[in-house]
């Protein structure tokens, strides 16, 4: 029975296996070694095999498809790598291994765990609040930008700055953009250019490269100063897929260089389109003021000519003149302010635009203030030669035009016009009104018309 029982404890080779193997996985969920590669195979399916180490030990891995076909690099023998995976054991040999979710070289591995932790801190902080971030100016008058002077980057920039607005002034500040100091030298630069109050906007960029060549935009104390700027930091560091400690700290991210040169200068066609706009509203609204001035003096010319009085006449006169003198007050005022305004885009348009368009403008700009005052003192004219019509329509109906013609007006001591014998009596005293003056007169007989009933 004992031997029997010891029978029972006996294990083959395969349940061996799998017991060591159950037990490395369960023991080892994901281990991550750093090691030289050694022994490299691809067979045809496309599987890597092998071997890590270090000066005393090694250890058997396997990379399957697809994600062997993924990797970035080229393994090579005495490569060194950081590698992640499962432990578990190859029963045919009943040899360990490892089995490989990733790979990838030792050095670059370091340094994106050395990024993501200091990405992890500064975030933390709060550096990267998009509340903390600052708009673009939507005019950026002068622009920084940081970068070196030999590089494909700023090549790019100009390109695109010069096609879309050649007027933008733009100063290059020259900085290394890798290597030991590049950060401290990147985060001087931008410092002194964001508080010397010279720029509205500070363009930090460089071409692309590998996370060693991008390093420097990665540094703590660059995306310190970035964040501490006075004034709005635009990163475009890399190509569109590299992503830097710079362009999460910058208040505008772009991916590439040209696209930070787009987001950062006006379109010279935009431009001059809202300059003929603004021409047009400028045009339209002297005319509507011309308008309201004219129908005011229509109004103003009915209620003259509704009142015949000659007092009512000068007094609406006097009121027109005042009109007058208001609305050409108003104009200058309106013109003169419209005017320097208009100056004021010539002068910056002539200082930064070529000479052609300028005087083109110019010329425009001189035929746009004639046609107000010639419209306005056309209706002037106008409104003078209707109110002297209404005067000698006044004076035609006037009775001192009748008298004029020898007839005299009789009234009496009251003042109450006679217009018939039967108001006066003999040796009553009247008056007749003549048009060079007055007669006293006395009645010394009436003689009714034989006509008069």
């Amino acid at each position: 029975m004992a031997m029997d029982d010891r029978r029972d404890d006996v294990l083959t080779p395969s349940q061996l296996n799998t017991l060591a193997r159950n037990l490395l996985e369960d023991t080892f969920a994901v281990v991550s070694v750093e090691g030289e590669l050694g022994n490299v195979s691809r067979p045809a399916s496309g599987h890597l095999y092998f071997t890590l180490k270090d000066a005393r030990a090694q250890i058997r891995c396997a990379l399957f498809r697809p994600k062997s076909q993924w990797l970035n690099f080229q393994p090579r023998e005495g490569l060194m790598v950081l590698a992640r995976g499962r432990v578990t054991l190859y029963e045919a040999r009943g040899d360990y291994q490892l089995i490989l979710d990733s790979l990838e070289e030792a050095g670059e591995g370091a340094l994106r765990r050395a990024f993501e932790e200091l990405r992890q801190k500064l975030q933390a902080e709060g550096l990267f609040d998009q509340a903390r971030k600052r708009p673009l100016p939507r005019f950026v008058r002068r622009l920084g930008v940081i970068t070196s002077p030999g590089g494909a980057a700023i090549h790019d920039v100009l390109s695109v700055l010069g096609r879309r607005f050649p007027m933008l002034p733009i100063d290059l500040l020259p900085v290394p953009v890798q290597g030991t100091g590049a950060a401290a030298q990147i985060a001087d630069t931008l410092t002194r250019a964001a508080n010397s109050g010279r720029y509205d906007a500070l363009l930090l960029t460089r071409g692309g490269g590998s996370l060693e060549d991008l390093w420097a935009f990665n540094e703590e104390m660059l995306a310190r100063a970035i964040a501490a700027s006075a004034v709005p930091v635009v990163s475009a560091v890399g190509h569109e897929s590299d992503v830097s400690l710079a362009d999460f700290a910058a208040d505008v991210r772009a991916a590439t260089p040209s696209a930070a040169a787009e987001l950062l200068s006006l379109d010279q066609g935009d431009l001059q389109r809202r300059l003929v706009s603004l021409e047009r509203r400028l045009i339209a609204s002297q005319q509507q003021m011309a308008r309201q001035l004219a129908q005011r003096l229509d109004r103003a010319w009915l209620r003259l000519d509704a009142q015949k009085p000659a007092a009512r006449l000068h007094a609406l006169a006097l009121r027109q003149l005042q009109l007058g003198q208001r609305l050409n007050a108003a104009w200058r005022r309106t013109s003169e302010r419209d005017h320097a305004r208009l100056r004021h885009a010539a002068a910056v348009l002539r200082a930064r635009h070529p000479q052609l368009r300028l005087q083109h403008l110019r010329d425009r700009l001189a035929a746009i203030g004639q046609r107000p005052k010639l419209a306005i003192g056309r209706q002037l004219q106008q409104e003078a030669l209707r109110l002297r019509s209404a005067v000698r329509a006044l004076h035609a109906v006037s009775p001192l035009a009748t008298v004029a013609r020898g007839y005299a007006i009789l009234s009496d001591d009251a003042g109450v016009p006679v217009q018939s014998v039967t108001q006066v009596e003999t040796g009553q005293r009247i008056r007749a009104r003549l048009h060079d003056g007055e007669l006293a007169l006395q009645v010394d007989a009436i003689h009714p018309s034989a006509t008069e009933p």
